[in-house]
């Protein structure tokens, strides 16, 4: 993944959870979500002005 170990991984995870903590986890990972929603829709929507304009 990413070409990362799974030790990698885990020392990310662990080093997120102490700079969030564990109560505002949930919130930043909803919030994450809803910007990648967001920044796919907005290119859907560019891929579509593209395809009117040809």
């Amino acid at each position: 993944m990413f070409g990362l170990g799974h030790w990698e991984i885990i020392l990310i995870l662990l080093i997120v959870l102490i700079v969030f903590g564990a109560g505002k986890l949930p919130k930043v990972a909803g919030e994450l979500a809803k910007g990648i929603k967001s920044f796919k829709e907005g290119l859907k929507d560019e891929k579509k002005e593209n395809d009117k304009k040809k």
